[in-house]
């Protein structure tokens, strides 16, 4: 499955020359392999070469083994993120529950898996996961808001993973269509509750009685 993600990627940036990016260019439009870093061959990049890449301005994430480079999210993405961490911040914090993170922060869920998700709960009950480096382990709750240029990955690869590491409920926010879809943990799959909008409200298990419309996600 990651190598269909990858090859799918790889099809779609114009700039890639022979397997090579050129340097000089800015950060590119898609998730791509970032094959020019030095370090372990693609496949086998672990959290521990992760820990020693240099601050070059770039944001990286590892699925597994394989270094990505991520895009530059775009204004809509950030304003959705940005609302989502708003809300949750206040219900999670008035409630007690737990703590709520956005990115960038690293989110190692196994040796050759590192995500970045936009946004993360981790409740009182799990705490120890978080630290100064990160989480590590599996949140409870991760959000991950859609864009052109990672959707792929976003809808199957880190879907996939997510569930496998026991992240207990997953939502996928389209600025685009003004949606949130949530997923729940079953067993080692997501089961989805639905996609929602506009006035509805999410029928999250982990947050229960979030007080907050769809709609308040994509205020400008």
């Amino acid at each position: 499955m990651a190598e269909n993600m990858l090859f799918y990627k790889w099809t779609h940036v114009l700039a890639i020359d022979k397997g090579k990016v050129n340097m000089a260019q800015t950060v590119p439009e898609v998730v791509i392999p970032a094959d020019w870093v030095p370090g372990p061959g693609q496949g086998e990049w672990t959290y521990e070469d992760y820990m020693k890449l240099p601050d070059d301005g770039r944001r990286y994430e590892i699925l597994n083994g394989v270094l990505l480079l991520m895009p530059s999210p775009k204004d809509s993405h950030q304003n959705a993120a940005g609302w989502i961490y708003h809300h949750l911040v206040i219900h999670v914090r008035l409630a007690g529950l737990g703590k709520v993170r956005m990115a960038p922060l690293d989110v190692k869920l196994g040796r050759k898996n590192v995500f970045q998700p936009d946004v993360l709960v981790v409740l009182n009950e799990h705490l120890e996961r978080l630290t100064e480096e990160g989480v590590i382990g599996a949140p409870d709750l991760t959000v991950e808001v859609l864009s052109p240029s990672s959707a792929l990955e976003d809808r199957v690869d880190k879907h996939r993973e997510y569930a496998l590491a026991g992240v207990a409920e997953y939502w996928l926010v389209s600025p685009e269509r003004r949606t949130v879809e949530v997923f729940t943990l079953v067993g080692r799959e997501y089961r989805s509750l639905g996609i929602f909008s506009g006035k509805d409200m999410l029928p999250t298990r982990v947050i229960p009685d979030f007080p907050v419309h769809v709609e308040q996600f994509f205020e400008e």
